[in-house]
């Protein structure tokens, strides 16, 4: 089985020598107008990895209705290096949908005072009256019953304190931005970015870490046993924003993976939602080079099967060149749009912090066309596992190889799916815009050596080729 060194080196040692690197920010910097103007890149970059660079044309679905530019036209009073979470929420008040650089160094920890010092969940919760021990003791099962949902003085209070959370991780990026990271390891820690309504926004090069709810909900009716249910994603494309791209980052639960979570009521307390979002009628993006490992329910693209969120016609979304390392499910999960998923390397092992459910998500009124794809797995996972029908119809599977050796991934499932459950081939449409192709046998290498942030030269022609 091919390894993914990539992925470990991104997820796991960026965010540890991230807060090492903090330190290296110069103290003297001059305070600007949303941050600080003055301390520049500490390490060599990536020449395809810059402030100013646009989406390349024909580069999936974000490069339609007219590209994908972010900051690049900022001028020098909208370029911004913040360091910690006051210096990032001032300088994205402070860009009023001007075109806008900001530049992240070192550690961003969001769940933290105005001073940047972190904040435990504990230290949020005062003044709600929200005292976990309590709360269990309130909802617990065997007194409470499994026939109702919470209500009452501890639900009001962690109600309460989740909006205090929510203050803090809520990070709203505006149009027209591009949000990076300045130097290796500069990240995000906790962030619930949300890219929301609006239109042009470029996300790159960010270590997107550990995003958590403090204060997850006891459901006793959900399913047969109940579940904890948790807020927050890494990154939030919804409300129809259009126009975005998501860049070599590196998303991980790291440090706190669901194996490392305590168990309440028997299930997991689970603190983490999604990473990565596409929802409520948003259109037009292209995720590529990012790196995800460690998480379960990954990426939703569409989030009801109802048409009344304004996702019919909408939804059109680009995978490419992705590395999916440990992930339990939804990479991605589909519903009504486009979305075009090619050139990934997903690595699943039997080892995993989550447990292995499905890779790609065939939802209501899908359309997904997965070509040329590596898929790495051992233990008892079989191909026909990879799809996982949730009420769509369609789908396309070209060209992927499984464990080195290509494979008809629709056949596969079909083989072993019920009957009111057999997917048919989706001619509705085919995928144009691919700027960047690679051939399948290449795709494991590449991938596993490009994708996440990056830094320094590159050795020769970039990516590969593309």
């Amino acid at each position: 089985m091919a390894t993914s060194t990539r992925s470990r080196r991104t997820a796991r040692a960026l965010v540890t020598a991230s807060a090492a690197l903090m330190l290296m920010i110069p103290s003297t910097a001059v305070a600007g107008p949303g941050g600080t103007h003055g301390p520049r890149d500490t390490h060599p970059r990536d020449p395809a990895i810059t402030d100013r660079q646009v989406l390349p044309d024909d580069d999936g679905w974000a490069s339609a209705g007219g590209g994908t530019t972010g900051g690049a036209e900022a001028n020098e009073e909208h370029v911004y290096d913040v360091s910690t979470r006051t210096e990032l929420v001032n300088a994205l008040a402070d860009t009023g949908d001007e075109p806008a650089i900001i530049r992240v160094h070192g550690t961003i920890e969001v769940n933290a005072d105005e001073n940047g010092d972190p904040l435990t969940c504990e230290e949020i919760a005062e003044g709600t009256g929200y005292i976990l021990e309590e709360y269990l003791e309130a909802y617990d099962p065997e007194t409470w019953g499994r026939d109702r949902k919470p209500d009452g003085e501890m639900e009001e209070a962690r109600e309460a304190a989740e909006q205090k959370q929510r203050a803090l991780v809520d990070i709203r990026i505006p149009s027209n931005t591009t949000l990076i990271g300045a130097e290796e390891g500069a990240g995000l820690t906790g962030a619930n970015l949300t890219v929301s309504g609006v239109h042009n926004v470029i996300i790159r090069n960010l270590v997107l870490a550990d995003t958590y709810d403090c204060f997850p909900s006891w459901d006793p009716t959900d399913g047969d046993e109940g579940a904890w249910n948790s807020e927050y994603d890494s990154v939030r494309i919804v409300d129809g924003a259009t126009n975005i791209w998501v860049d070599h980052n590196a998303f991980t639960d790291e440090p706190m993976t669901d194996d490392k979570l305590p168990t309440y009521f028997g299930q997991t307390f689970q603190r983490h939602d999604g990473a990565l979002d596409v929802t409520n009628g948003s259109d037009l993006v292209t995720v590529s080079w990012n790196s995800f490992s460690d998480h379960d329910k990954l990426t939703l693209v569409g989030s009801t099967d109802s048409a009344d969120r304004g996702d019919p016609g909408k939804l059109r979304v680009t995978f490419h060149h992705n590395l999916y390392e440990g992930v339990g499910q939804r990479a991605p999960r589909a519903r009504w749009g486009q979305v075009d998923v090619y050139n990934n390397h997903y690595v699943i092992t039997d080892d995993q912090t989550v447990d292995y459910g499905y890779s790609l998500g065939v939802g209501h009124e899908s359309h997904l066309w997965v070509e040329a794809n590596a898929f790495d797995i051992t233990g008892d996972t079989q191909p026909g596992q990879l799809l996982s029908f949730l009420r769509g119809e369609v789908i396309v599977t070209e060209g992927n190889l499984v464990n080195h050796r290509q494979v008809d991934l629709l056949a596969e499932y079909n083989a072993n799916a019920d009957e009111d459950e057999q997917l048919a081939e989706d001619t509705s449409w085919e995928p144009t815009l691919r700027a960047c192709e690679h051939k399948v046998q290449h795709v494991a290498g590449v991938v596993d050596a490009w994708a996440g942030p990056e830094f320094g030269p590159a050795p020769g022609r970039l990516h590969g080729g593309c």
